[in-house]
């Protein structure tokens, strides 16, 4: 009876352990890399909703100011031009009462978390700004 080989293990966990480190090390870096992006984004987004709001606002002033009522076709245009420099964002203008409402939202692809089967990250803003006069 021949005695069964012996089996030489080393360096067998420490693969185990680099290939761990390794597959975290990605996750980490896809965090930080793509959650920036999703982040900056975010911040985008947000902007573009308060100025296209502010210029809805501002396209209305005369009219406020004049006491004519205000006509929502002038404050939707308004925001939609603004809106119109940021191509990579969707958008919707909404005119309801005295109130203004813009909502924003856009994706971003990703670099390390598409290796993880996550394609893309998507972010939005909103904002509202009062269509009446006074404090």
């Amino acid at each position: 009876m021949t005695p069964a080989p012996i089996r030489d293990e080393r360096g067998q966990s420490l693969s185990v352990l680099i290939a761990v480190v390794t597959v975290a090390l990605l996750l980490v870096a896809g965090l930080v890399v793509d959650g920036g992006g999703q982040a900056a984004l975010a911040r985008e987004a947000e902007s573009a909703a308060a100025q296209a709001a502010r210029a809805a606002v501002d396209a209305t002033a005369t009219q406020r100011i004049a006491g004519v009522r205000v006509d929502s076709g002038d404050a939707i245009g308004a925001a939609r031009r603004v809106l119109g420099s940021y191509p990579e964002l969707r958008s919707q203008v909404r005119v309801t009462g005295a109130q203004v409402e813009v909502q924003t939202s856009g994706s971003v692809s990703t670099v390390f978390l598409s290796l993880i089967g996550i394609p893309s990250l998507t972010a939005s803003g909103r904002a509202t700004a009062d269509l009446r006069d006074g404090p």
